[in-house]
């Protein structure tokens, strides 16, 4: 499978405007499950989902259209798909010239499983449904507010504690306050998140310097929020953990990793304010 190195990422390229789909740049996810822990079985279940908000193609007619995409990728699916080759390959179709709206989602859905190497779900909100989008903040009791002191800018094991006592409850605790860099240009990604669980209560003091730990580590969106859910695994063992990231676009795109533990439906697909 390719190497990151070699991806679009950081480098001047040129713009394609008729469709070619060899621009997708898949990147194998063994790597860097590896350097977490995690093997060949998955010890989490889950989606990457991502929104494209800047899809355009011409009509049989040479008329422009325009809608928004869903990308459904797999956890379990072994590529994630390069960000910046993704844009590209979305930018062949502004200039292609396409039938219906169909027949452009069986493209999209066709050249993106091949990449990824797992079925990928595609949906096509037209211009007729851009009055049903909406805006909501992740679920959850927000912890930004506590008064903490911090001082360490990298994930490192240890950071991650539970109160005492045998207590278990179920709660969600959120936080706008996530941030890492990409894993190839440092550039800044923004986030927020939500970690849902049943088990013994986590310190919120302890996850909230957790978090902000990420500021400075580079990693791609999905690699970030596996981190995550294996250290809070390790680290505090609850019997139910969900972990759920709305990351901030980039090129018109969004990516946003759901990771859990058991089974249930998708989290709702709603844009956070900053996204």
């Amino acid at each position: 499978m390719s190497d990151v190195e070699h991806s679009p990422l950081g480098k001047t390229v040129s713009y394609i405007t008729e469709y070619e789909p060899s621009l997708l740049f898949p990147i194998s996810r063994t790597g860097k499950r590896e350097e977490i822990g995690v093997g060949e079985t998955l010890p989490f279940m889950g989606m990457d989902i991502w929104n494209g908000y800047e899809l355009s193609w011409l009509n049989s007619r040479g008329k422009p259209q325009v809608a928004i995409a869903i990308f459904n990728i797999p956890a379990s699916s072994p590529n994630i798909i390069e960000s910046k080759s993704f844009k590209l390959y979305l930018n062949s179709f502004n200039q292609t010239k396409l039938e219906t709206r169909e027949a452009l989602q069986n493209l999209l859905q066709a050249d993106l499983s091949a990449a990824a190497g797992a079925n990928i779900g595609v949906q096509l909100i037209g211009p007729e449904q851009f009055h049903q989008q909406r805006l909501a903040e992740l679920d959850g009791y927000c912890i930004d507010n506590l008064d903490i002191e911090v001082d360490q800018y990298a994930p490192q094991v240890g950071l991650l504690k539970c109160d005492g006592g045998d207590t278990t409850i179920t709660e969600s605790l959120t936080s706008n306050l996530l941030k890492s860099n990409c894993l190839v240009t440092g550039q800044p990604d923004w986030a927020s998140i939500q970690i849902s669980y049943t088990g013994k209560p986590i310190n919120r003091e302890s996850l909230l310097r957790y978090l902000i730990s990420f500021r400075n580590h580079n990693e791609f969106h999905e690699q970030c929020v596996e981190r995550i859910f294996v250290d809070i695994m390790r680290d505090c063992a609850p019997m139910k953990l969900s972990v759920y990231a709305r990351y901030t676009r980039r090129g018109g795109l969004d990516i946003n990793p759901y990771r859990c533990n058991f089974s249930g439906p998708l989290p709702s697909n709603l844009r956070g304010a900053r996204q």
